[in-house]
C-alpha cells in the first residue's frame, strides 16, 4: 500500500542505528501512522554530521494541482520534479 508509514522504535535506537551525532528532533512522540503534511523523523547530513530532526513530510504540490502535499513521484519527466531528482537531493 502506498503512503503507509510508521515508526515503531525509540529515538535512542534511531540515533544508534544511523550513527546520529546531533539530535534536534526534540521529544518524539510514538508515530503509529505518518501521513503527508505531518511531522516525521529524518536523518540527514548537516555540516558533515548526521542529524536527527523532524520535518514535514511531502512536497508542495505542482501549480494547478491543489494544496495537498505530494509524496510520490509519478512522472519523472515533469519539470516539477527535475530539481528534486538530482543526486544532491537523495
Amino acid at each position: 500500500m502506498c503512503n503507509l508509514y510508521s515508526v515503531h522504535t525509540t529515538q535512542a535506537m534511531i540515533r544508534q542505528t544511523f550513527n546520529v551525532g546531533r539530535d534536534n528532533a526534540g521529544n518524539m512522540p510514538p508515530l503509529p501512522g505518518i501521513f503527508p503534511d505531518q511531522m516525521a523523523p529524518v536523518v540527514r547530513v548537516h555540516d558533515g554530521e548526521r542529524e536527527l530532526l523532524q520535518m514535514r513530510w511531502g512536497f508542495p504540490p505542482p501549480p494547478k494541482v491543489g494544496n495537498q502535499p505530494v509524496t510520490n513521484v509519478r512522472n519523472v519527466a515533469s519539470p516539477f520534479w527535475r530539481a528534486w531528482l538530482k543526486p544532491q537531493c537523495p
